[in-house]
């Protein structure tokens, strides 16, 4: 089911539909944009809002990748140990097999 949630970013508030599941994803998703908007606004004086929105989205959106490649790196690093570890099973097992 849907619901309607108010957020602000900026001081401005957004009304914003969303799954009721979602409600606190998206809260804390606006609080977040809101912090880096302000962060860039207050120490990029000389920009307007339409630059501090792009830097904002810029910021986060190297943050995710960022992210996603950390996990990615984790991921395969686990990959490769749990391979090693069930060859060694493997090769344990066929030796007690003998």
């Amino acid at each position: 089911m849907s619901e309607a949630v108010t957020v602000k970013i900026l001081d401005r508030d957004y009304l914003i539909a969303c799954k009721t599941e979602e409600r606190e994803g998206l809260i804390g998703a606006a609080a977040y944009l809101d912090g880096k908007l302000r962060e860039l606004r207050d120490s990029n004086r000389g920009g307007g809002l339409e630059r501090v929105a792009v830097l904002a989205g810029l910021n986060i959106a190297h943050e995710l990748l960022s992210l996603k490649q950390q996990q990615a790196s984790s991921s395969n690093h686990l990959a490769q140990h749990l391979q090693a570890l069930k060859s060694k099973l493997e090769a344990g097992l066929s030796t007690s097999l003998q």
